[in-house]
């Protein structure tokens, strides 16, 4: 294996994708097999697909160097326009949540520099992801809005205030989307040399949620808010609790600022997929973010982490599993392969490798740009990675013969990481049902090339063809127009806080100890 250094001139600095892959291509052929057992409810029908707009407050989200499109309007994130419009166009299109991922510090992994990243646009600048919410919900009544904010970096009490505060202004319509981090250069700008290690992050986060649930849902009675102008009385103080919490990582003695809001806890979202990470989402996540380079590979995952839940005492059907997933739609396939084509021309290679790397945490630069990748995990090139990295590097997307940084870079210059599908809504939509029949999926986040014309996409040629399928149920709308985002999660009115199996219930107020 060469060993290509980050300032080696072999290393392009800036090169565009100048020729379409054939591999983006290769979709086409797949098998039209039947539905299996996935993807049914118990009474046999279809179960509702729930459908997330995947974004970033920022530029260079998933696709790289689209800001150079003219059809790209992300050079716009920095106004309340370009949200309030979104926010109505997607409760419009029938989305269930915008889902906002975030990030800290720079992607600086790729060469041993954050140049390459800075000068594509690659997440660079990212702007405030909290800030907007409360203006999209003013313009919307069922979209939900999920968030992701960190535990290794920020104080519970002042997370819970400020989720609860959300809480109370969407009427129940924000999800927290829990991470531990994963970058050292966020830790950095955090004021840290290093993240603690991985799976003492997790670690720390069940203490954190220990501490959160107490704030949540042990904190205030059902009925501490009175009200009562004959006594004075704002709320009952023998129904507000001061919590007590003295942990190894953190300590908190304090009630709640914030009286119960319409969730109490957040719908909660996770994404770790390593055995800590799996632990963690099994036990607390309602909702979890799961990637793989193929429908049997992530299917797997699934049914593993479902087990662990039930392992946990928990329903293992009330977890609901996304992937990413990056459709380039057209009114027809060759329509949709023409825009493949122009969204190409945008591309940053160096830049979709920089976020790549530094997501990985592999330095891609350290392999010759047309090396093949070897496809044995165990392979001594690969010893000084992680299992995971290994794992990223040797599970190729399907139909691809050919795996080189060029081409990973090349793949993820088209909605990141994620799968995608070019063609028309009856394509796309077959290959969301192969997913469903394989892997087990509940839903998607609908990530994009070009904002916000990717959704727009959607609505017009994905969606009424899933409304045809029977996949948005019966109503083609939110189960719960209006209502909180748990209850259009479970399509059950009233189901706006924590099952009863959710370890967070054991923190109520009636059952909590003092």
């Amino acid at each position: 294996m060469s060993n290509i250094a980050a300032n080696n001139p072999e290393t392009p600095q800036s090169t565009p994708i100048s020729k379409p892959l054939e591999n983006l291509t290769l979709h086409d052929e797949k098998p039209k097999t039947p539905l299996g057992p996935h993807g049914f409810t118990s009474d046999g029908s279809k179960k509702r697909i729930l459908l997330n707009a995947f974004d970033m407050n920022g530029i260079g989200h998933t696709s790289v160097g689209q800001w150079q499109n003219p059809t790209d309007k992300s050079k716009t994130k920095n106004t309340l326009d370009y949200w309030i419009n979104l926010a109505k166009l997607l409760e419009k299109g029938k989305f269930n949540t915008l889902f906002l991922a975030d990030n800290f510090g720079s992607h600086d992994v790729y060469q041993e520099s954050h140049a390459p990243a800075i000068k594509a646009g690659a997440q660079w600048p990212l702007y405030e992801r909290e800030k907007i919410v409360s203006a999209m919900a003013a313009v919307t009544k069922s979209l939900g809005f999920g968030i992701t904010s960190c535990t290794t970096f920020e104080p519970p009490f002042l997370l819970a205030k400020r989720f609860s505060t959300l809480d109370h202004l969407t009427r129940g319509r924000i999800a927290w989307n829990i991470v531990t981090s994963w970058s050292d250069s966020a830790a950095r700008a955090m004021g840290l040399e290093a993240l603690p290690e991985h799976d003492e992050r997790y670690v720390i986060a069940e203490e954190y949620l220990q501490l959160i649930y107490k704030l949540w849902e042990g904190s205030w009675a059902d009925d501490a808010l009175v009200l009562d102008t004959n006594t004075s009385t704002f709320a009952n103080p023998d129904k507000v609790r001061k919590i007590e919490h003295r942990g190894k990582y953190f300590k908190c003695v304090s009630a709640h600022q914030v009286d119960p809001s319409p969730q109490r806890t957040p719908l909660l979202f996770q994404a770790g997929m390593s055995p800590a990470g799996a632990a963690f989402g099994s036990k607390h996540a309602e909702c979890i973010f799961i990637g793989g380079p193929n429908p049997a590979f992530v299917g797997e995952k699934i049914k593993k982490t479902r087990a662990l839940a039930q392992s946990q005492g928990r329903n293992p059907s009330d977890l609901k599993f996304f992937i990413s997933f990056t459709p380039v739609l057209g009114s027809t396939d060759e329509e949709a392969q023409a825009k493949l084509q122009e969204y190409l021309k945008y591309s940053i290679l160096d830049g979709s490798l920089a976020k790549f790397c530094g997501i990985s945490g592999i330095d891609l630069a350290k392999f010759g740009l047309d090396e093949e990748f070897p496809t044995d995990p165990e392979h001594p090139t690969l010893s000084h990675l992680s299992v995971k990295q290994r794992e990223v590097l040797t599970n190729r997307p399907d139909g691809y013969e050919s795996w080189t940084p060029r081409i990973l870079g090349e793949w993820s210059a088209i909605g990141g990481s994620s799968p995608f599908q070019v063609g028309s809504g009856e394509m796309v939509a077959d290959e969301l049902e192969r997913w469903i029949r394989i892997a087990d999926v509940d839903g998607f986040n609908i990530g994009h090339v070009v904002v916000p014309q990717a959704w727009v996409d959607v609505i017009d040629f994905l969606i009424p063809v899933l409304e045809k399928r029977g996949w948005l149920g019966n109503s083609n709308e939110y189960s719960v127009p209006g209502g909180t985002l748990r209850e259009n999660l479970y399509g059950t009115p009233g189901d706006s806080r924590l099952r009863a199996s959710h370890p967070g219930s054991a923190f109520k107020f009636d059952v909590l100890q003092k």
